[in-house]
């Protein structure tokens, strides 16, 4: 799974993102979902979530 797909993210869910300030170096962070912040169905780069640390991120992917 991508992160395109608001239906396949889950509120504690184990995923990587992609943060603003890293999409040129493309570094990632993974994490535990606690909000999905995209509010459509789907998003061509990524669902935007906030991560339990803070972190705010578009999906690049879905681990568990």
């Amino acid at each position: 799974m991508n992160g395109r797909n608001r239906s396949d993210l889950r509120i504690g869910s184990q995923v990587s993102v992609i943060q603003k300030k890293d999409q040129q170096s493309g570094k990632t962070t993974e994490g535990i979902v606690i909000a999905i912040l995209t509010n459509s169905s789907f998003h061509p780069h990524g669902i935007k979530v906030r991560l339990a640390d803070g972190t705010v991120g578009r999906v690049t992917s879905i681990q568990g």
